[in-house]
């Protein structure tokens, strides 16, 4: 995947969810186009039209394009795929540059677009490893975050593929059956295997 559409498709939607952020950067593309120039010359309330489907505030939404875009143009020459070149630590870096960009999804670009193949875990099913009794629970996310990836970077091989099946299934796990509420206990494959089951359930 590319680096720089991936950073797009995350500012395409708010709240941050698979369908909003779709919306918004399928509607991205058809009204005003995805290459940084095309975004830096439409207007802003133009802008901001193609983003409405996806998000709740498309001014705002608008300007952090224009900040994407006006970035990746000047200090990249248009294409951040030469700077995640460069090492995950410097593409890591790079990418947490950009708006509302943090640890989890700067991560997630590194692994999907294929630049390392860091134990990235999905932003919102952290809990899915932690009730199958990897990593710590703590009432700190970034500690539950950094204990859960430490528990896939020792069980899961050290490959793209391996890692991005892990991250897909833990994903599609997280939003269809161990829901952070109301999990689907009864319905789980792997319940007799989850500590949470166990203290909760049973």
């Amino acid at each position: 995947m590319d680096p720089y559409e991936m950073v797009l498709h995350r500012n395409a939607g708010y709240p941050q969810s698979d369908v909003n952020c779709e919306r918004g950067f399928e509607s991205l593309k058809r009204a005003i186009g995805l290459a940084p120039e095309k975004i830096l010359a439409a207007p802003p309330a133009k802008l901001a039209e193609a983003l409405r489907p996806g998000v709740m505030m498309p001014a705002l939404a608008a300007r952090r394009m224009k900040e994407i875009a006006a970035r990746v143009l000047d200090e990249f020459g248009g294409d951040l795929r030469a700077v995640m070149k460069r090492g995950p630590v410097e593409a890591k870096k790079t990418l947490k540059k950009f708006p509302t960009i943090g640890d989890s999804f700067a991560e997630k670009v590194l692994l999907f677009a294929k630049v390392a193949p860091v134990a990235a875990v999905p932003a919102n099913c952290v809990h899915v490893l932690l009730r199958l009794g990897f990593g710590r629970e703590t009432k700190n996310y970034t500690v539950n975050y950094r204990t859960a990836q430490e528990a896939i970077a020792a069980e899961i091989p050290e490959t793209h593929e391996a890692r991005l099946r892990a991250y897909l299934l833990i994903k599609e796990h997280g939003q269809t059956l161990c829901k952070s509420a109301r999990p689907k206990c009864d319905e789980c494959p792997v319940s007799a295997e989850c500590e949470y089951y166990k203290r909760m359930c049973v």
